[in-house]
């Protein structure tokens, strides 16, 4: 039963749709957004509009980009010869708050999960595998969240890698074994990254 009238339960449905956020969250968020100076909610609304109609991903790596290849792909001083495989757009920005690693990133878009019916072609495993026949590629580093569908993805593509002559390391598990890469902090990530091993 609904208790708001239209436009609050509307906004209130709108809110539960994301991520963490449960009924009695959207219903605070919606009535902070009410009490919010109009400035303000338009600023809001225009903001997440901006990002919807601006931001695409790169060609090249998957990353989130306002060109069609990202800022990091162009950088010529960016290391060529090695690639950072992660599973998530956000793990390219812990990675980078480290200031560790200046090679290119392969943004995979997932892991594999037979258990949610994501299998190696819902995700963005042949793009990887076109990457690397440019022949200045030394290095893949797995860079996947240390749980089991991220060890089981980084197991399949170094499977696939190894028979093309390409180094494929793991990082370090200084990080939480069921953690994610995201909420690590850059301490820990730059020991793993140190403390790669090969696959």
């Amino acid at each position: 039963m609904n208790y708001y009238i239209e436009p609050i339960a509307r906004l209130i449905n709108e809110l539960s749709r994301l991520p963490g956020v449960g009924s009695k969250t959207a219903q605070r968020l919606a009535f902070h957004i009410i009490n919010m100076p109009e400035e303000h909610v338009k600023s809001l609304a225009k903001s997440i509009n901006e990002v919807k109609g601006h931001i695409k991903y790169c060609h090249t790596c998957g990353n989130i980009s306002e060109e069609d290849i990202c800022n990091i792909c162009r950088n010529p001083d960016r290391d060529p010869s090695i690639i950072c495989v992660v599973e998530d757009i956000r793990d390219v920005t812990a990675m980078e708050k480290t200031r560790e690693f200046k090679g290119l990133y392969h943004v995979l878009n997932g892991t594999i999960s037979p258990m949610d019916g994501i299998g190696p072609d819902d995700i963005r495993i042949k793009e990887l595998l076109a990457r690397v026949q440019d022949n200045r590629l030394e290095e893949v580093i797995m860079a996947t969240n240390p749980n089991i569908e991220g060890e089981a993805t980084a197991i399949y593509i170094s499977k696939l890698l190894k028979p093309m002559g390409i180094k494929t390391t793991r990082i370090a598990h200084g990080l939480p074994v069921g953690g994610d890469l995201e909420y690590a902090d850059q301490v820990t990530i730059s020991k793993a990254l140190e403390g790669r091993r090969e696959m």
